[in-house]
């Protein structure tokens, strides 16, 4: 069994305890459920850096990466450096990350908020509006044909973009989708948990413009970033790259500075 596979596994029982505790009736009361989403999409089109950030404690191929720095002040930091979006990931068993940790990011800073999580279910779509994202991420490697189709249709109803991520050309096929906004390419294998940029090169060109396109893991320089806008790549996620210093949001602006 895959790392990916056993969090799917988890994640299908923890979902299903929450649509006992919390069902939609209840999501739909929140606050936030009547926000109008900032588009990261439309952020990330005309912007000149492209940079995602992301809040994120823990991997399982890492361990801890950093469990030490305050939400508030990461977030914080990363919107003063100027990120086009900040990645909140709220899976909590592998990543340490959770749906308070998304409230908290929502009430700190207006940057678009992109809910980084394992979403198999239409009830965590939900979730994800009723606690301030902006934006959902869709990963083609863990559903179905139909379960895209459903997910991304779901998102748009409800305002949200939607960020597809694949890892082949196979996964790609089945996500050219009407109702996705960007298409992320994870230079991470899920199964094995190595990285490589030529994933992105190899696939960039089999992706139509009307898709806002994402590399996503692997980036730890700006020189990556260079070369990955040779192939029509508008956004990058980092993750580890900014967590694992002791000034988060310092080190996403030294980044940025250098792009500009």
């Amino acid at each position: 069994m895959t790392i990916l596979d056993k969090i799917i596994q988890n994640k299908i029982k923890e979902v299903d305890a929450k649509k006992a505790l919390f069902p939609l009736s209840v999501l739909e009361k929140s606050k936030a459920f009547t926000r109008t989403p900032n588009s990261l999409a439309a952020v990330l089109r005309n912007s000149t850096t492209g940079i995602i950030a992301e809040h994120k404690r823990r991997s399982p191929s890492k361990s801890v990466i950093n469990d030490q720095v305050n939400l508030p002040d990461v977030v914080t930091g990363y919107s003063k450096a100027g990120v086009c979006g900040i990645s909140i990931l709220t899976d909590t068993k592998y990543f340490g990350g959770s749906l308070e940790d998304l409230v908290l990011a929502r009430n700190c800073v207006d940057t678009p908020l992109l809910r980084k999580e394992f979403i198999i279910d239409t009830y965590q779509i939900f979730e994800a509006k009723a606690y301030g994202a902006d934006a959902i991420l869709l990963i083609a490697a863990s559903l179905s044909d139909n379960q895209l189709k459903e997910f991304s249709k779901t998102a748009k109803q409800l305002g949200l973009d939607v960020l597809l991520e694949v890892h082949n050309e196979e996964e790609l096929q089945c996500s050219l989708l009407p109702t996705v906004d960007m298409l992320g390419v994870n230079n991470r294998n899920l199964k094995t948990f190595d990285v490589s940029i030529d994933i992105s090169k190899e696939l960039s060109e089999k992706i139509p413009n009307d898709f806002v396109k994402i590399s996503e893991s692997g980036i730890s320089n700006p020189e990556t970033i260079k070369t990955l806008r040779n192939y029509d790549y508008k956004g990058f996620l980092i993750g580890e790259t900014f967590m694992k210093t002791g000034n988060p949001g310092e080190s996403a602006k030294q980044f940025i500075d250098q792009l500009r």
